[in-house]
């Protein structure tokens, strides 16, 4: 993650199913300014389909997407007027 920019806030999601784990990221992202980084972690399977795509079509912007060990790590950008 050496490459990415520092988030601005920090949500675990690990072992919350859907759709809670997409309603979450979306409550904790409306909590921040619009422009701002939101790091998710998420599970594999039903999750890293469903919560990066809920993200987007919610307004946000997935920055990056990658594999932490057992999870996945999700960099979000806070989108405009969501």
């Amino acid at each position: 993650m050496s490459d990415s920019p520092a988030p601005d806030g920090e949500l675990d999601l690990r072992g919350t199913r859907c759709p809670h784990n997409s309603s979450a990221a979306i409550i904790e992202l409306e909590l921040m300014d619009v422009g701002e980084l939101l790091r998710v972690l998420i599970d594999d399977g039903e999750p890293i389909v469903n919560v990066p795509l809920t993200l987007v079509q919610e307004g946000h912007e997935v920055i990056s997407l990658f594999r932490e060990g057992e999870h996945w790590m999700l960099l979000v950008r806070r989108g405009d007027d969501v």
